[in-house]
């Protein structure tokens, strides 16, 4: 097994750390450095993983010893971080979401083709034995026609409390600028790209976002969801909910399947019985970033498609004009070069 030698690239987000510890616990990759536009911040991350500190980052991506990223920089700063990182032959793992606007993602992975290398967006649920059960309920027919789908990601980091008036997330996780949102953008991307694949192709979003405590970006949302299909969905996302559950809900014209945080229950006329009944849920799928090592090692496809980074950004895109105008948006508004 060949190593991968990668380089990480700013601890801006909140999970960057965990990037960090699942990277050192692949036998296949290799940290060799670290580079933040903070350097202060940088230089103490590196000591605490023992690894060298780069504060320029074209010297990092100039390394030929260098053969892939992880990024976790602000996401205004995605679009030239990967673009820079692809051109010079970097495979490259980052965070949701990709970038702000469909047309950005576009020129992206325009920069990626080109320089044939490969990029993973961390989009972790798509590898869960829930979703993975879902799914395949849906296309088993043990639903019917789909006609409904809600689901609900939520937590408090942004009640406030003695010990963090502003809740326990990071200030600059309310820099618009930074962020280009607050609660849909972050953590509502986990039930867009799980309904997206759920619910099929969308035609047009209603959305809300609300700024209960006034910090600048939105922390609580709701999108409204038209399908090709005819269903409808509602996704839920907020930074305000204390013991809030995943929740995700399909329902069909024969059969119901509801999820509360790892807990699975349908009921189908096509099970022979009239109550609920409690799957037994297939193996989750390995991890994102393991997936992202065999893509470049082996050729292996990753589940994270093209079509989920686009469609991600592109619901986050049409919901912040939805609630902007106070209109209904159609997908079509959005400029696509990649129809998806």
């Amino acid at each position: 097994m060949k190593v991968m030698n990668v380089a990480l690239l700013s601890k801006w987000h909140v999970h960057a750390v965990d990037y960090a510890r699942e990277a050192m616990e692949n036998e296949a990759i290799t940290i060799k450095t670290v580079w933040d536009e903070n350097e202060e911040r940088g230089t103490q991350w590196a000591e605490e993983l023992g690894v060298s500190y780069e504060a320029d980052l074209q010297n990092v991506l100039d390394d030929s010893n260098i053969d892939g990223v992880i990024v976790t920089t602000a996401t205004n700063r995605h679009k030239e971080v990967i673009i820079a990182a692809a051109n010079h032959g970097k495979h490259i793992f980052t965070e949701k979401v990709l970038a702000f606007t469909v047309k950005e993602c576009e020129e992206i992975l325009e920069a990626v083709d080109r320089n044939n290398v490969q990029l993973m967006v961390n989009l972790p649920r798509l590898t869960e034995s829930f979703y993975l059960y879902a799914q395949q309920a849906l296309d088993k027919g043990l639903l019917g026609d789909l006609t409904y789908i809600r689901c609900r990601v939520a937590h408090n980091g942004s009640v406030p409390s003695e010990e963090n008036p502003k809740g326990w997330l990071p200030p600059h996780f309310y820099n618009k600028e930074e962020c280009g949102g607050g609660a849909l953008i972050d953590l509502g991307a986990h039930p867009i790209y799980l309904t997206n694949r759920l619910g099929g192709k969308v035609k047009a979003v209603s959305g809300k976002l609300n700024e209960f405590y006034n910090l600048g970006v939105d922390d609580n949302a709701v999108v409204m969801v038209e399908y090709d299909s005819g269903a409808m969905g509602m996704i839920e996302t907020g930074f305000l909910s204390y013991g809030s559950p995943q929740q995700l809900e399909l329902y069909g014209t024969e059969g119901t399947l509801m999820v509360e945080g790892q807990d699975v229950r349908i009921k189908s006329k096509h099970l022979g019985r009239e109550d609920w009944v409690k799957p037994e849920l297939p193996n989750p799928l390995s991890s994102n970033m393991g997936q992202w090592v065999e893509a470049i090692e082996k050729g292996l496809g990753p589940v994270v498609t093209r079509d989920d980074i686009l469609n991600l950004t592109a619901i986050n895109e049409a919901a912040a004009i939805s609630s902007q105008e106070g209109r209904r948006v159609a997908l079509s508004e959005l400029t696509f070069e990649q129809k998806i």
